[in-house]
């Protein structure tokens, strides 16, 4: 730990040694599952570690949060390798890079789902959704916050071909995905 570090206490701040130095250890890196997704009598529950049930603190109060997950039944050297698929959309282009889509087929398989909270338990530490497209046994990477401000693009835009998506979550829950999609859904 460098003295800027220990000197701003908890705020992380690195010299540039420090930096460069992380930069050469990319390969290094390690991934700390913090839970993992269960079936739940309505819906779905996320079950945090113990180590990280105090994180939940101060969650109480938001609608919704960004869960970010390991794909795990997908995590396979072959398909790391996808970095184009055969038109996946109907009305989208014939091929399509896997970064202009939510596949979890990527060279590195995390995905990220936004859920809305039906009910926290924080003394078992589990957080309790409806619906969370992942399967039961999936390890949680990491829960954020769904802030507005900064996770809502008032004025975006998307490709032709995307336009007719559903425009929330909400709409998305209630469409027919097998419209969009050239893949049993």
């Amino acid at each position: 730990m460098s003295k800027k570090h220990q000197e701003t206490n908890s705020l992380l701040i690195y010299d540039k040694d420090e930096i460069n130095f992380k930069k050469r250890k990319m390969n290094d890196i390690k991934i700390n599952p913090i839970g993992e997704i269960q079936e739940a009598e309505n819906g779905f529950a996320i079950k945090l570690k113990d180590e990280y049930k105090e994180a939940l603190t101060g969650i109480d109060g938001f609608s919704h949060l960004h869960i970010l997950w390991w794909a795990d039944e997908l995590d396979d050297a072959d398909f790391r390798k996808i970095t184009t698929v055969d038109k996946p959309y109907k009305v989208g282009p014939e091929k399509l890079g896997i970064f202009a889509t939510r596949s979890p087929l990527r060279p590195n398989p995390i995905c990220m789902t936004v859920i809305s909270i039906t009910e926290i338990d924080y003394e078992n530490g589990i957080l309790y959704t409806p619906y969370i497209d992942a399967n039961p046994n999936t390890q949680v990477l990491d829960i954020k916050a769904y802030f507005p401000c900064s996770d809502v693009v008032k004025d975006h835009y998307m490709p032709k071909w995307a336009q007719t998506f559903p425009k929330s979550i909400e709409e998305s829950a209630e469409f027919d995905w097998s419209t969009i999609f050239n893949f049993d859904y």
